[in-house]
């Protein structure tokens, strides 16, 4: 398909919980190649709306599209096939190996590659005996990501993948999937705004379940962006790029 049709539409996405709209009558066209950083501030449905694209949750109203069907009524080993989704926070039911992990993925998926190759492209052979409880956070993030790539899916969904990573893990995992989007659709929800806009051609702002803003490198100079985080963001040029520096706006309350 053309590259720049939409691979992944939202048409007026709505999830309501104890009387809020969580996400709220979201429209986004996603085309078949890019990398995409949905940000914004606590609660504003990041993590949400990215269930929902995954077909995770159900909307109350609207829909999602993949290459154009609608994606609920497609079934669940047609969606496993299209969307890879990495989820913040992942442990096994079952402590199991991590070659173990990868091959119930490739399980009655078409795939030239068995978990061995699969770990061997990832660089992780040496882990593929490991069992999931002594690997490091790092460690867990590389081989969660691998496995999730295992059937190279058109679309991955990753969910504030680095959270938990310290800053040298997180930048190469970032920096992995950012790369990802020169050949297939990558969306990452992140809270790291330098990170998103140094890495991401696309720039996704969500704010109490709307999208408040959505576009490249200029919305660092956005008025707007101050307003949806409540700070008073300064500028700092480090050519090639400009770095944000939060400040608290004059009076703000302290939060608990």
């Amino acid at each position: 398909m053309s590259t720049s049709a939409p691979r992944l539409q939202a048409q007026g996405l709505t999830l309501c919980r104890r009387g809020r709209a969580v996400v709220d009558a979201v429209g986004l066209a996603l085309p078949a190649l890019g990398a995409v950083a949905l940000v914004g501030p606590n609660g504003a449905g990041k993590s949400t709306l990215l269930s929902l694209l995954a077909g995770l949750l159900a909307p109350q109203a609207g829909r999602v599209l993949l290459d154009g069907a609608d994606l609920a009524a497609m079934p669940v080993p047609c969606r496993a096939r299209a969307i890879g989704y990495m989820p913040q926070h992942f442990a096994p039911h079952w402590d199991l190996r991590v070659d173990e992990l990868v091959s119930m993925r490739l399980e009655g998926q078409q795939s030239a590659l068995d978990a061995g190759a699969v770990l061997e492209q990832a660089g992780l052979s040496a882990f593929a005996a490991r069992h999931w409880s002594t690997l490091s956070g790092g460690e867990q993030a590389r081989a969660l990501l691998a496995t999730v790539l295992a059937t190279d899916p058109p679309v991955l969904l990753a969910d504030e993948p680095g959270a938990a990573l310290d800053v040298r893990h997180r930048l190469a995992l970032v920096e992995a999937l950012a790369a990802r989007g020169r050949e297939r659709l990558v969306v990452v929800a992140m809270h790291d705004l330098d990170l998103a806009f140094q890495h991401f051609e696309r720039v996704v702002v969500l704010d109490r379940g709307r999208i408040a803003l959505d576009g490249g490198a200029h919305l660092l100079h956005a008025s707007a962006l101050d307003a949806v985080f409540g700070v008073r963001f300064e500028r700092v040029a480090v050519p090639p790029h400009t770095l944000l520096r939060a400040h608290r706006l004059q009076g703000a309350a302290h939060a608990d």
